[in-house]
Parts: C-alpha cells; structure tokens; sequence
C-alpha cells in the first residue's frame, strides 16, 4: 500500500537520524498518553545508545517514512530473532496521524516478517488503551497475555557467582544457541546478545548445571531514558530449563547486576508462565507496569517446551 502523498518510505533508519526518530517518538507517545486522560505524563527522550541497538537489532527491518519536507513522519523497528518476529517502538507524528499512514506502517511490517519466515508476529500495547487495542485488532492482531515489568530494589545482593557471557563470548554464545533451540525450536537470540556486548550496555549472565548451560538472561545496564542515572538493570531475554534453574538465574542475575552499581533490577515477566510470576512476587518483586502482547492471527506466540521458561521483551 503506497503511502499518503507527500509522504516517502519506508526507507532504512540510520544512526544520524536517532534525534530526529526519537522526537517523534517522545511526541507521539506523550500525545497518546494525553488522550488517554493522562495529562501530567511526559514520555522521555530515550537514550541514544539503546536507539543504537535498535537499529542495528532491526537492521533492514528499522523502518522509516518521511514527509516532503524530509523530516520523519513515522518510523517502525521491526525484529526477528530467528522465527520469532516483533514490532517496537513504532510511531506515527502526531500531526500525520489520522491519515492512515499507521496501518501502512503496521502491513509493511506484517510484510515483512512474512517473507522471512517468522512464525510468531506480535507486538505489545498497554492495556489501558482501548484505541489501539482497536486498530491492532483490525489489522488482525489479538490480544494474548500480559508482559508484567516487575523491580525489586537489589542493594546488598551477594557477590555474583555465575559466569557471565562477556568472559567467555565463543563457548557461551553456542550454549545460549543451543538452550534457546531446545526450548523454543527456531528461535535465536544470537545478534540481541552480540550487540549487547559489543554496544557495552549491558552483559548475559550464565547459569551452568550438571556440566551444561541451564539458564541464562540478557540484562542492560546502559539507562533506558535520556539524561537518566545508571541505577537501574533490565533483563531483556531469559531462558530457563526449569521453574527451580529460573529462581537460582534471577539470583545470579541480581548479583551481576548489584556490581555493575545498579541498585534496582527489573524483569519483564510474561504471564503466560504463572509459576515464573509466582516465583518472582515470592522473591520480592513488585508490579511496576504492564503491557498487552497481542499476535497476528495464525502467527501466534509458541511457549517453551516442558518446564522450560523462555521471556522475550518485545520492547526496547
């Protein structure tokens, strides 16, 4: 579907152009929030770093679409980690919504992830907002469970014990390979690691049992928001083999993080494994936000295999 006219896209999103993507980004969301009846919530410029990684995550699939004067309009980070395929952020500038310009963005994704294989296509939305639960309806997404961001203050947690991804990349990096593939066949989360190292915001604790990888979980350390102290950890990906593996990972997890400084940790939590919920209200964890995952029609979210617990952050 070609886009409204004045309009060009969508063409590759590249790194001088962060300013200008995250402005609209900040824009659109704190204009959705005010028609929501949240007047007093003004969304934060993100960091550039974690814009970096999203780019470079979404590679051809970081989408942009320009108005006639160049400036950028909408933009979509579309993901795949193997065939598991995702979209977000994505924004339509506020003075562009209204002319259809979000469906085209929301289709050339859809799209997109179509032709390389992905058998999951999703996205995450908040709950509250009923409008986009609407349009991503329409387009033929349903709503699934909740993404639960869950935090728990961690100063004082033990000096870490695991090991840790960017202390041993070869053999590690083929053990959270084949982990992932056991528990979620054809989903890979190789690139979100290696960029995580390699863009220094954060690392993968790794858990070993019995002789072999038996849990590991990408966390960020960089700030989310622009301008913001670097007091907060963020597990991105988790991979479990079981409820026990799971609750001695986020331990480890907590201690990696305590000595990079971060004095508070949080977990997005899918609540399509309530054991791992359980388990994490158990350990003191508390409900910060929610998000509502929704897949398209028969491309929906696979579970892991098993007792295995596999979290996916669909968000940045």
């Amino acid at each position: 579907m070609p886009p409204p006219d004045g309009l060009r896209g969508p063409v590759p999103a590249t790194v001088p152009e962060i300013d200008r993507i995250n402005r609209v980004f900040s824009d659109a969301f704190t204009d959705r929030y005010l028609r929501d009846g949240m007047s007093g919530v003004r969304v934060p410029l993100l960091n550039p770093a974690i814009w970096r990684f999203a780019i470079e995550d979404a590679s051809d699939g970081a989408m942009v679409w320009h108005d006639a004067a160049g400036a950028v309009a909408a933009f979509n980070m579309v993901h795949r980690s193997g065939v598991e395929g995702w979209m977000g952020p994505l924004a339509v500038r506020p003075d562009r919504q209204g002319e259809g310009l979000g469906a085209i963005i929301v289709r050339t994704a859809i799209a997109w992830l179509e032709e390389r294989g992905a058998r999951t296509i999703g996205l995450e939305t908040m709950p509250r907002t009923i409008d986009n639960i609407g349009f991503y309806s329409r387009l033929g997404f349903r709503p699934g469970h909740l993404t639960v961001s869950m935090t728990r203050e961690i100063e004082g947690a033990p000096a870490p014990s695991g090991e840790r991804l960017s202390r041993d990349r070869e053999s590690g990096l083929r053990g959270c390979h084949a982990l992932t593939a056991e528990l979620s066949p054809g989903v890979d989360f190789t690139r979100e690691l290696l960029l995580t190292l390699e863009h220094r915001l954060g690392d993968v604790t790794l858990l070993a049992k019995d002789g072999g990888l038996a849990g590991y979980a990408l966390w960020h350390s960089a700030p989310l928001a622009e301008g913001r102290p670097r007091d907060e950890a963020r597990v991105l990906k988790l991979v479990a083999r079981d409820l026990e593996t799971f609750r001695c990972l986020v331990r480890a997890v907590e201690a990696d993080v305590a000595g990079q400084r971060a004095r508070r940790l949080a977990i997005r939590c899918q609540t399509a494994y309530p054991k791992a919920f359980g388990a994490l209200v158990e350990a003191g964890y508390r409900v910060h936000w929610t998000d509502l995952r929704m897949t398209l029609e028969g491309k929906a979210e696979r579970h892991a295999l098993g007792e295995g617990v596999v979290f996916s952050n669909w968000e940045i």
